[in-house]
């Protein structure tokens, strides 16, 4: 993912911003009770991104990422609505306790920014990736950096007509999303009355988008690494404050792993399950890589 790609990572700020002060009440009113639930994935299978990743002669490349993740942040389904058999395959080759967390194919977001005409192609989107059962976690919406505050009455149009049975996350970039802080004060009050996940985007070219706000008992994390050494003590940031948080309450982390040069994707998000075990006691399956025995590039 090339969004906020910058030329000289090592000159950005990367402090992680306070959490807001809604997050600390989303914490605070959480009831739920069970196990913790920590899905951790790249955003691709492919073997053209996914370099060095898959042993020689893996034939299926889907069925083999699912042995060593427990997740995909289903990016391929930004770009087209894929045949009900194609979604019946995936289910039927990946694990019992694997998800897949498809992205809203763009003809909702992008081409028809959620006017009238989006809506019998949702109906469709909507149809068709139910097909994943089980394995479908959370759907995500990511608009375009141009659909701002002026389009209100459509972000509240399609949040009041998503059905419920769907968990939905959403994405926005244009800044004054968050900083007019009435508009601000709007778009989480609504996600919150939807059960909508706020998602926290980290990337070096944004960090004016990085909020720390949680809507609901979802955190649902993009990363996007920068192939720079600082991506490594970024992500130890990212597990210092999810450990923070689970200590607090919250039971679901969706954390995916983005780079501007996809082939290291695999390699971040094995160091950083192995901290996340270390930390919240979990036991994700730790990722083979190709590449030497080291922990990290840099």
């Amino acid at each position: 993912m090339k969004f906020g790609k910058v030329e000289q990572p090592e000159l950005v700020d990367f402090t992680m911003p306070e959490d807001h002060p809604d997050t600390k009440v989303v914490l605070d009113n959480i009831k739920e009770k069970g196990q913790l639930n920590v899905y951790v994935g790249c955003a691709k299978w492919n073997r053209k991104d996914l370099k060095q990743f898959y042993p020689r002669g893996t034939k299926d490349e889907l069925a083999y990422y699912a042995t060593q993740f427990n997740c995909i942040e289903l990016n391929a389904t930004f770009y087209r609505i894929f045949p009900v058999e194609t979604y019946q395959k995936w289910h039927d080759k990946t694990p019992e306790n694997f998800k897949f967390f498809p992205k809203i194919v763009q003809n909702v977001s992008h081409l028809r920014r959620l006017n009238d005409q989006a809506y019998p192609i949702l109906k469709e989107y909507l149809n068709t990736i139910a097909h994943l059962k089980e394995k479908l976690g959370t759907i995500f919406l990511q608009m375009h950096g141009n659909f701002g505050p002026k389009n209100w009455d459509r972000v509240v149009r399609f949040v009041e007509y998503w059905p419920k049975e769907f968990r939905l996350a959403m994405e926005f970039r244009h800044t004054d999303w968050f900083n007019d802080e009435k508009v601000a004060q709007e778009l989480y009050h609504l996600l919150k009355e939807h059960n909508i996940s706020n998602i926290l985007v980290d990337t070096a070219g944004r960090r004016d988008i990085l909020h720390m706000r949680l809507s609901n008992t979802e955190a649902f994390i993009r990363y996007v690494g920068a192939n720079h050494s600082t991506d490594y003590t970024r992500l130890d940031d990212w597990v210092s404050r999810i450990t923070n948080w689970t200590n607090k309450g919250l039971k679901n982390i969706h954390f995916f792993v983005h780079q501007n040069m996809e082939l290291e994707s695999p390699l971040l998000s094995t160091y950083f399950i192995k901290q996340l075990n270390e930390k919240l006691g979990t036991e994700l399956i730790i990722p083979k890589t190709l590449h030497n025995t080291s922990d990290t590039l840099f």
